[in-house]
């Protein structure tokens, strides 16, 4: 663990440290007929477009401090979408003076630091996905944010999980490298961290049962979350609740929470 004077470890160069969040959140929905499943993977497209997904990315890049220096977005046919954006510590001008030419004329400044700059990046891809055979449609979403130098990914943890609804999120994060301060004593993290849930709001782990999975000798964190609380009133599509009886309700809740527990634990059930 790196120790901080003053709050700020003193570095020779550039921080090279990076520090990669990684989501996957599933949104569980019942979706009883084929139309259902149809209309439901067209609400998605349409809710998560790559419009709607860009300005996500845009948000949780000026929440860590960083800034966009390129974006590519992609919406797919039959459905899902992609954005990835380049960012950077610090703001880059569009141009900047030429250095090799004595005429004060601008050449692209983004354009020349976007080799250096590669691993630092935001991205997003979605995923819907359903089966006939158990009535249940699933929207999987997974972002990846990955800084180098000292800002950090983590502080874009609770706007992310607020952007979309979700029943089940699994986290990784993990730092590699090394940077060294002026001592040329390595470093190989620069902050303190015991569990992602260090850094998620309370009132978001009162909703969920948290489990940890994280082997601090390699700095990697791993958090899975699953919601407590099923309330079908939130998960039936196309669908009123009074329209059903109780065992319909009681069928239904045990599909549910069958697609949740398999997705939370990684097996089959």
């Amino acid at each position: 663990m790196a120790k901080l004077k003053n709050n700020k470890l003193k570095l020779y160069g550039f921080n090279n440290l990076t520090k990669s969040l990684s989501f996957n959140i599933y949104d569980i929905c019942y979706t009883k007929t084929k139309e259902d499943r149809q209309k439901y993977i067209e609400y998605i497209d349409e809710q998560y477009n790559s419009e709607r997904l860009t300005k996500i990315l845009k948000d949780v890049t000026a929440g860590i401090g960083a800034s966009v220096l390129n974006i590519a977005k992609q919406d797919y046919d039959p459905q899902g979408a992609s954005v990835t954006l380049l960012i950077s510590e610090e703001e880059v001008p569009l141009y900047v003076l030429d250095p090799s030419c004595n005429r004060g004329e601008l050449t692209p400044g983004r354009e020349s630091i976007v080799g250096h700059l590669d691993k630092s990046h935001v991205t997003v891809h979605t995923y819907p996905e359903s089966h006939p055979e158990n009535n249940i449609s699933t929207f999987r979403v997974d972002i990846d944010v990955s800084t180098c130098g000292t800002i950090s990914p983590l502080k874009a943890l609770n706007y992310l999980i607020s952007c979309f609804d979700s029943d089940i999120i699994t986290i990784d994060y993990r730092v590699r490298g090394y940077t060294r301060d002026v001592k040329g004593e390595k470093y190989f993290i620069d902050h303190e961290i015991s569990s992602i849930q260090d850094f998620v709001e309370i009132k978001t782990i009162d909703r969920y049962s948290l489990i940890d999975m994280n082997i601090y000798q390699s700095n990697i964190f791993h958090t899975k979350m699953k919601i407590k609380d099923i309330d079908l009133d939130n998960y039936l599509f196309e669908i009123n609740k009074e329209d059903l009886s109780e065992e319909e309700k009681r069928d239904i809740f045990e599909k549910l929470n069958k697609e949740m527990t398999e997705i939370f634990y990684g097996i089959n059930i």
